[in-house]
């Protein structure tokens, strides 16, 4: 929904400067506020390796409640020891104070270069700036989008909207990431599974923290864990949402189940955004598997053929080269037959019951020719089935990363 926007949620103002973090000089620190606390929610990175506004924002949302989210970019305040965690704690307090609210009602994130200290006296005018600029425009919801972009070519968003009785709930969101993307998020409890994605969603709706937490931990399996442009999980990694109750109440079953909806789908826009935007990408390549023998297996071969270097390479090169496909398939470890197994791209079946089918190779690369490109394999060992979304792999993309640091 084109007209909606982070702030179309109402009782959230957001405010977005240019602090010089960014040696561009584009802006650099936002504030994401609710008008009164409200219901919170978020998870994080399970990368072992964690930045300190992870370990501070685990604290602070472990009550469910939250007035605002505070962030910069150009710095991602991570592997900088205990300079780094009272850092993001101040961070937390400079904004707070700003909002007459308690330092653990603020969620610090930070997204940038690993390794260096925050530039504190930049981020204390920035925050106190940007305080100062909170709003409820469109213009303010785009600002603070842009504030945490990093090597982003574009700013990404999306909305929803459904009816709760004669209420209107309204659910919007906006995320960074082109680079460094495999996102493994996870409660703070949970065990670890294996550029930074942050995510900030916004829902005027009442609805308890718990069921706020089952919902979003849900929703992130099926749209920004199943994203991969490099499969490196930050350091910073954080999807997190706010509800400020002053719409109608979700309760229900019905009502839940709208909720679910607009979260996946607002989520599912988000990551697909992610993709599209991947760093050097030319085109969103989607991998589907069908008919595995358990999740976790369809996911596992999912997630091997979207990470595979030679298949991203193919997909850039229109190369309809489906052996890359089914090896990565069978090189995971899930259980996979590839005398059962039948493999489509863009539609057409290159391979089926292990052996090759004819098709037009030529036709088939003219069809991979796109900005959206398609594998579908067909495993027929049960009745499980998961998507991953990926990028190509291109020249553009080693430029952009050997030449980030230096």
């Amino acid at each position: 929904m084109a007209d909606l926007h982070l702030l179309s949620p109402a009782g959230f103002r957001a405010g977005a400067v240019a602090a010089k973090i960014k040696t561009s000089g584009k802006l650099d620190v936002g504030i994401l506020a609710a008008d009164k606390l409200a219901t919170a929610a978020a998870i994080f990175t399970t990368n072992r390796v964690i930045a300190a506004p992870v370990k501070v924002g685990r604290e602070n949302i472990a009550a469910g409640r939250l007035r605002a989210i505070v962030v910069n970019s150009g710095n991602a305040n991570a592997c900088t020891g205990k300079q780094g965690e009272i850092d993001a704690r101040q961070m937390c307090a400079l904004a707070a104070k700003e909002l007459d609210c308690p330092a653990n009602q603020v969620l610090p994130s930070s997204t940038g270069i690993i390794g260096h200290l925050m530039p504190m006296d930049k981020i204390r005018a920035g925050i106190a700036a940007a305080s100062s600029a909170l709003g409820k425009s469109s213009e303010h919801a785009l600002q603070f989008a842009d504030a945490i972009l990093t090597t982003d070519l574009v700013r990404k968003s999306a909305a929803a909207q459904f009816k709760v009785g004669k209420e209107t709930i309204t659910l919007a969101g906006v995320c960074k990431g082109s680079g460094m993307i495999g996102p493994r998020l996870a409660l703070p409890a949970s065990a670890p599974k294996h550029a930074t994605m942050l995510a900030y969603l916004t829902i005027d709706a009442q609805i308890p923290a718990p069921t706020l937490r089952k919902l979003l931990m849900a929703s992130a399996d099926v749209s920004f864990n199943a994203v991969t442009v490099d499969d490196h999980s930050s350091t910073n990694d954080t999807l997190a949402i706010l509800a400020s109750g002053v719409s109608g109440k979700i309760d229900s079953p019905g009502d839940l189940a709208k909720l679910r909806d607009a979260l996946n789908d607002v989520c599912q826009s988000l990551a697909y955004q992610i993709a599209a935007d991947g760093e050097g990408a030319t085109k969103v390549v989607r991998i589907d598997v069908r008919g595995a023998a358990s999740l976790a297996d369809a996911q596992a071969m999912a997630r091997a053929i979207a990470n595979s270097p030679l298949v991203k390479c193919a997909f850039h090169g229109n190369d309809p080269n489906w052996g890359r496909i089914v090896s990565a398939a069978g090189m995971c470890g899930a259980k996979f037959d590839a005398d059962k197994a039948t493999l489509k791209l863009q539609g057409t079946v290159v391979f089926r019951s292990g052996t090759p089918a004819k098709f037009d190779t030529e036709a088939v690369s003219k069809s991979l020719a796109t900005k959206f490109a398609a594998a579908e394999l067909t495993c027929r060992l049960g009745k499980h089935d998961a998507t991953v979304w990926t990028c190509d792999l291109s020249r553009e993309y080693i430029t952009i990363n050997a030449d980030y640091h230096t």
